[in-house]
């Protein structure tokens, strides 16, 4: 186990707010940015990865995109675009990495 920096996982303030606000409790990511039972700390806010695991976009459903602040898939896919500045196109096949955290304080 070991202390990761937020901002691997985290990619910008209004996630990393999310996650305090327990609004954001897992992210996918193109990377892996830590093991099971590594953590990080946002403002004196711990978290733990619970589960880092690998999938594909393809395997996302509504609970996922939930966990990631978005009300449904479609709207996660939509936020994905623009957060990308319409430079990212949905690929079911595409790898991904689902990092799942627990706020321990």
């Amino acid at each position: 186990m070991s202390e990761n920096d937020p901002a691997d996982l985290l990619p910008n303030d209004r996630v990393k707010q999310a996650a305090i606000d327990g609004d954001v409790t897992q992210l996918h990511r193109g990377n892996q940015y830590g093991e099971e039972g590594d953590s990080f700390e946002i403002d004196g806010v711990r978290f733990e990865l619970t589960e880092v695991s690998d999938r594909t976009l393809g395997d996302m459903t509504d609970a996922d995109a939930n966990r990631e602040g978005s009300p449904s898939l479609e709207a996660y896919k939509e936020r994905m675009v623009r957060a990308h500045g319409g430079q990212f196109e949905w690929d079911d096949d595409a790898d991904v990495v689902r990092h799942r955290f627990e706020r321990m304080n």
